[in-house]
C-alpha cells in the first residue's frame, strides 16, 4: 500500500485532497495492490508515480505537456511523460521532439539522454493521463481511475492558475482541451511526435518551443531552456 499512497508535493496535496478521498481513488489503489499481489510488475516504481508533481510544484507550473500512459519497458518510466530514466536511450517520439527543438531553436540536443527532469524543474509539468502501466502491456491501466484523477488535475490548474501554456500533441491530448479555460490560458496544438504522425507532416514545424518562450516572456516570466545536454 505504501508504494501507491500519494507522496506528493504539499501544494498539490492541498489542491487534490478531495480527489484522494473519493471512492474511485480507493478503487484505483485496490486495483494496483491486486496487480502487485498477483505478481505484476508496475511502472514507474511506486515512489516515482507522482514524480511530475514533486519536481514541478503546483505554484511553479508554467507549461503543461500531456502524454497518455507511461513507457512499459523495464527501466524506462519515471513519472514524467515522454521522459526516460538516465542511461536509457530516448524512444522515437522523444527523438522527434528533440529534432523539432533543434530545428526551432537551433540548439544541439543530446540524443543519448532522454531524461527531461531539467524541464520539470523549470516549470514544465510533464503529466501522463494514466500514471501507471503493467510491464510490456501498453494501456493496461486505462479506465481504472487515473484519467478521472488527471482530468481533475488539469481542471485544478485551469481554475486556480492563470497564464499557463498547454501543449496538446495528438488526438488523445487534444481531448483535454475541454477541461481548460482558454480565457485564462493558452493552448498550442499539433500532431503527436510519434513517427507515424510526424512522418505525415503533423508534428515537425509546429515551433511550440519558441512559441512557448515568447508567451512566457510576454508575461515577464523566465523562458524555458529546452536544451538537454
Amino acid at each position: 500500500m505504501n508504494a501507491i499512497n500519494p507522496q506528493i508535493e504539499t501544494a498539490w496535496k492541498e489542491h487534490l485532497l478531495s480527489e484522494f478521498t473519493k471512492p474511485y481513488f480507493a478503487d484505483l489503489k485496490s486495483f494496483l495492490v491486486n496487480e502487485k499481489n498477483n505478481g505484476s510488475t508496475i511502472f514507474p516504481p511506486g515512489p516515482q508515480i507522482f514524480n511530475a508533481f514533486n519536481l514541478t510544484p503546483f505554484d511553479k507550473v508554467k507549461v503543461v505537456i500531456i502524454g497518455q500512459d507511461p513507457y512499459h519497458g523495464r527501466g524506462q518510466a519515471h513519472g514524467l511523460c515522454f521522459s526516460v530514466k538516465p542511461g536509457i536511450n530516448p524512444p522515437p517520439s522523444l527523438i522527434n521532439i528533440y529534432k523539432e527543438i533543434e530545428d526551432d531553436l537551433k540548439l544541439k540536443m543530446n540524443y543519448s539522454n532522454g531524461n527531461l527532469e531539467p524541464w520539470a524543474k523549470q516549470g514544465v509539468f510533464l503529466l501522463n493521463a494514466i500514471l501507471t502501466v503493467k510491464e510490456n502491456t501498453p494501456a493496461s491501466h486505462q479506465g481504472k481511475g487515473w484519467e478521472v484523477f488527471t482530468n481533475a488535475v488539469i481542471k485544478e490548474l485551469s481554475d486556480n492558475r492563470s497564464g499557463l501554456i498547454f501543449l496538446l500533441w495528438g488526438g488523445y491530448a487534444k481531448q483535454k482541451k475541454q477541461l481548460i479555460d482558454e480565457s485564462r490560458h493558452t493552448i498550442l496544438q499539433s500532431g503527436h511526435p510519434s513517427p507515424m504522425s510526424a512522418n505525415q507532416g503533423l508534428w515537425f514545424g509546429n515551433k511550440h518551443f519558441s512559441k512557448t518562450n515568447v508567451l512566457l516572456k510576454q508575461q515577464g516570466l523566465e523562458e524555458i531552456n529546452w536544451q538537454i545536454t
